[in-house]
Formats: structure tokens, C-alpha cells, sequence
């Protein structure tokens, strides 16, 4: 699976962005798709994941309540909505690809290139 992620950019305190992943190259409803994310010095954590067929999600601490993952199957896309975000939410966003719903990098096959999210105070 490639994947593209894309919508990143800067923003300040309390706004939102929208960030979009594309797959190509392989069935892209067989597989999880996860986003993770890396500020500078800190390790990769995970954001969200969602369920192959959809049905299921789940958010990291630090998404909840304040992040939306969702997939759109027919266009092989999963986007992140990200709201009411903070300076802490600065990374690279990475979408991934796995076989099963998990939190742990170890369990995602395919990862895209990044995106990078500035949130100013």
C-alpha cells in the first residue's frame, strides 16, 4: 500500500485542520488505518485508528474528545479532523496501514511520507 498523507500546515491556537490520506496499490478496505504522530525529540504516538470496514475507532489521550478519524472506502482515503487545537499538537502526522486495530507501531505495515501540523500559541 502507498500512502499519501497531505492537509497539513500552520495554524494557531484553538483552530482546525483537516488531514487527508490517499492509498493506492493494494485492497485499501482489507486494512486499519492509523495516524501517528512525531514532535521534534519525541517519540512516534499514536493519534487514532479506524476499523477496516469502518465501524470502529479508537483516539489516543491526547486526541480525544478533540480529534475525528473517519474512511471513505470507495475514494481509499482516511481523513483526521483535528479541533480545538494546541501549541502540544505540533508534529508530523503520519497515516498508516495494518492488518489489525492497534495503538503500537509495530502493528502498522505501510506508513506514508508525513505531514507536518504548527500549531502557534
Amino acid at each position: 500500500v502507498q500512502l499519501q498523507a497531505s492537509g497539513g500546515g500552520s495554524v494557531q491556537t484553538g483552530g482546525s485542520l483537516r488531514l487527508s490520506c490517499a492509498a493506492s496499490g493494494r485492497t485499501f478496505s482489507n486494512y486499519v488505518m492509523g495516524w501517528f504522530r512525531q514532535a521534534p525529540g519525541k517519540e512516534r504516538e499514536f493519534v487514532a485508528y479506524i476499523s477496516a470496514s469502518g465501524m470502529t475507532e479508537s483516539y489516543g489521550n491526547s486526541a480525544q474528545g478533540r480529534f475525528s478519524i473517519s474512511r471513505d472506502n470507495a475514494k481509499n482515503t482516511v481523513d483526521l479532523q483535528m479541533n480545538r487545537l494546541k501549541p502540544e499538537d505540533t508534529a508530523v502526522y503520519y497515516c498508516a496501514a495494518g492488518r489489525t486495530n492497534g495503538l503500537s507501531r509495530s502493528e502498522y505495515d505501510y506508513w506514508g511520507q508525513g505531514t507536518l501540523v504548527t500549531v502557534s500559541s
